[in-house]
């Protein structure tokens, strides 16, 4: 039992990452209906973003708790914003001029600006990886077995509660924006019709972009998460990251928030409790093979919705 209820937080730290970067791919395809395969890659340079700045600012763990605080917010907020201007010009270079070709256009140009902002990234920070000093340690032991074999505690460390509550409270906030905002309604406007939604006075260009924005600040926040929790980027943990959260996005039900991070959760909880009780080598198998099953049995996902079509 402990060593269950160790892997279960462990699964829902790795889920709550996943999920924050598969809002970014669901919130896109909800309005756009394209799958943008670059997000993955603007989560990692969310994270190289992070790592930059907290050098710059000298952070380290011997830093006293409110200047590590304040810090951290900081990066924070130069990361999310630095990345949400790199998901803005992706979608104004990359995506808006193919909007209204063929469906496959925008599809090959989301894989080529992957392949362009994983290639920037080596050129520019080089192929090592990257690691960072643990920032926060600490941790409750929540229950400890001691056996004549040895003892096992389990164990819920400050970084793994800041990871899960940081996406409750981001989850709540941006579902709140798209239920009350006028943003929101324009969102939603667009999801449905754009045509419809331009000729009522929506800016459909402008939603859109806020869109990309709005995702790519998202997955800036799980490229930090993933930067403190790790403590170890390179290069290509964009294109990983963003497979398994894609997978989870289509495992939700694409298209729908609560979801994404339903499917992130899902996903995260196999892989680790996969690694845990059989072989890692088989955990990326494990994942996939429940999508499959799940997509056989629920085609839009477990909270997605069947489309409607229109005549």
């Amino acid at each position: 039992m402990e060593y269950f209820l160790q892997q279960l937080i462990n699964g829902l730290t790795l889920g709550s990452i996943y999920g924050l970067i598969a809002i970014g791919y669901t919130m896109v395809y909800g309005i756009i209906g394209m799958i943008n395969f670059a997000h993955g890659d603007i989560f990692m340079i969310g994270a190289f973003i992070a790592l930059i700045f907290i050098i710059l600012l000298g952070v380290t763990a011997g830093s006293s708790f409110l200047l590590l605080l304040f810090a951290l917010l900081l990066v924070l907020m130069i990361a999310m914003a630095l990345t949400a201007a790199y998901g803005w010009t992706v979608e104004r270079l990359a995506y808006r001029p193919l909007r209204t070709s063929f469906r496959l256009a925008p599809l090959i140009t989301a894989i080529g600006m992957s392949i362009v902002l994983q290639n920037y990234v080596q050129v520019v920070q080089g192929a090592r990886v990257k690691p960072l000093q643990p920032l926060i340690s600490g941790n409750f032991t929540i229950m400890e077995k001691v056996s004549p074999e040895g003892n096992f505690a389990v164990n819920l460390s400050y970084i793994q509660i800041l990871i899960v509550v940081t996406t409750l409270i981001l989850m709540v906030a941006f579902s709140l924006i798209i239920a009350k905002t006028s943003l929101g309604r324009a969102q939603r406007a667009c999801e449905q019709d754009r045509k419809m939604a331009a000729l009522i006075g929506v800016n459909v260009d402008r939603t859109i972009s806020l869109t990309f924005v709005m995702g790519a600040a998202l997955a800036a926040v799980a490229g930090m998460m993933y930067l403190l929790y790790y403590g170890v980027i390179d290069f290509y943990i964009g294109f990983v990251a963003g497979v398994k959260a894609f997978t989870a996005a289509v495992l939700g039900g694409i298209g729908s928030l609560p979801g994404a991070m339903l499917g992130g959760l899902l996903i995260g909880l196999i892989e680790t409790f996969w690694s845990a009780y059989f072989s890692i080598e088989y955990k990326d198998v494990a994942a996939f093979s429940i999508l499959a099953i799940v997509l056989i049995f629920l085609p839009s996902g477990i909270l997605g919705k069947p489309e409607v079509e229109k005549v």
